[in-house]
């Protein structure tokens, strides 16, 4: 499938462990569940969670252990955040742009870029709240 606003193919995604067996590993699930929410309320976003679980405690896939997904841990414990994480990164590349072209007005490129940022930003809010991640009344100005 093409990109989005590039007319070009691509790899997407990382390639899953090919060994089923996480035997290897010496947590419990409900020890990577309490560790989970302690990050989560720390303030850390769930694929940085999902990178400290596999560089310093060897857990290759969450769901594996405990039979659950990040997200499904988080809303259970009702610490799951009010904007979904890849929405709010869009935002704050978005901000950064915007102060980027208030000191360079003439950079041509990067309005255009903007632009199609904020479609992006459009069209995922759409998907948000069709889903219901998103309030319905939430709004982004």
């Amino acid at each position: 499938m093409a990109r989005i606003h590039a007319r070009k193919r691509g790899k997407s995604g990382s390639k899953r462990p090919v060994k089923t067996d996480v035997s290897f590993t010496n947590l419990k699930p409900k020890e990577i569940e309490k560790n989970i929410v302690e990050w989560a309320k720390e303030g850390k976003s769930k694929s940085v969670i999902g990178l400290i679980l596999r560089d310093t405690y060897a857990v290759p896939s969450v769901k594996k252990l405990t039979g659950k997904s990040i997200s499904q841990i988080l809303e259970e414990n009702q610490v799951y955040p009010k904007i979904p994480e890849d929405l709010d990164f869009l935002i704050k590349k978005m901000k950064a742009l915007k102060k980027h072209l208030e000191t360079n007005t003439r950079d041509v490129h990067n309005k255009r870029g903007l632009l199609l940022l904020e479609s992006k930003i459009r069209r995922m809010i759409k998907y948000y709240k069709r889903v219901g991640k998103v309030d319905k009344s939430w709004s982004y100005n």
